[in-house]
């Protein structure tokens, strides 16, 4: 069946982490700036058609790390969106799995903002930033700042969120040790220990200035984070390299795509097993 609508769901890079006291709620109070990925290799892909009902086939290099999930993000706002209106129908949709699962790069979230997207666009459904904002929100943290992937400065759990209008777009480089690590797990091993806010400003200083205070305990779940963080440090004309999210993703910013590439070669080669994204921030 032919795909009537197409949706990129790009990676959402965290490049500071602000992690506050657990709310009553259970929450965590949040500061962050997510950036996203620009170009179609950097994102997941979801292709949309009419049909009867809704339902979801996957394809992908990173397709297996969601075999047999009934209900994922995917398909609850898919449902969600269709109890909010009449009539639309049904939807066969495909995921197409490019980025890896449980990551710290809100593949998840991006992938559900993207269906929010192209089934509004496939049943024909308007609705104002701030309802699809609301309803993303009841599905997790991250996905209103999905919707728009646009840079933007984050707070409360996640789904407060004040637009970036001067976010350069350098280039990008991100790397996982081929380590699945739950955000849960990742809060869990945090310390409690609140380091206090961040100034936000200009992005890139307000970035560079950052922490990522889940990047200790991360390490201490899965090590090899540390030894990627390494390798992108010490790369020729690194900007910045830190831990995006809850891991194991980090990240690196470079000023130029030769000196990305570069690094992504040299790290390729000392660490074959290693995914590797050369990518650029999207403005």
């Amino acid at each position: 069946m032919r795909a009537l609508i197409r949706e990129l769901a790009p990676a959402k890079v965290n490049l500071f982490l602000h992690v506050g006291a657990r709310r009553d709620d259970g929450y965590h109070p949040l500061q962050s700036l997510a950036v996203f990925t620009g170009g179609e290799t950097a994102a997941d892909v979801l292709s949309l058609a009419p049909a009867d009902a809704v339902s979801l086939s996957l394809d992908g290099p990173f397709a297996v790390g969601l075999e047999g999930e009934s209900d994922n993000l995917v398909l609850r706002a898919a449902r969600l969106l269709a109890a909010r209106t009449s009539g639309v129908g049904g939807a066969a949709i495909t995921l197409t799995k490019n980025l890896p699962v449980a990551s710290g790069i809100g593949g998840g979230s991006s992938d559900a903002a993207a269906a929010f997207r192209g089934l509004s666009a496939l049943w024909h459904i308007s609705l104002d930033d701030l309802t699809l904002r609301e309803m993303a929100a009841s599905l997790g943290s991250d996905i209103p700042a999905c919707i728009a992937a646009i840079p933007a400065f984050m707070e409360g759990r996640g789904e407060n969120l004040t637009p970036v209008a001067a976010m350069p777009r350098l280039s990008l480089l991100l790397v996982n040790p081929g380590v699945a690590l739950a955000t849960g797990d990742a809060f869990r091993a945090w310390d409690g220990i609140d380091r206090g806010p961040l100034d936000y400003g200009e992005p890139l200083a307000a970035a560079l200035a950052g922490r990522n205070d889940l990047e200790p305990a991360a390490i201490g779940l899965v090590p090899s984070i540390a030894e990627v963080l390494a390798a992108l440090r010490g790369a020729e004309g690194i900007l910045l390299a830190r831990m995006s999210g809850s891991g194991a993703t980090c990240f690196g910013l470079f000023a130029s795509a030769e000196q990305r590439d570069a690094a992504s070669l040299r790290i390729g080669t000392e660490r074959p097993s290693w995914w590797r994204l050369a990518t650029r921030l999207q403005a």
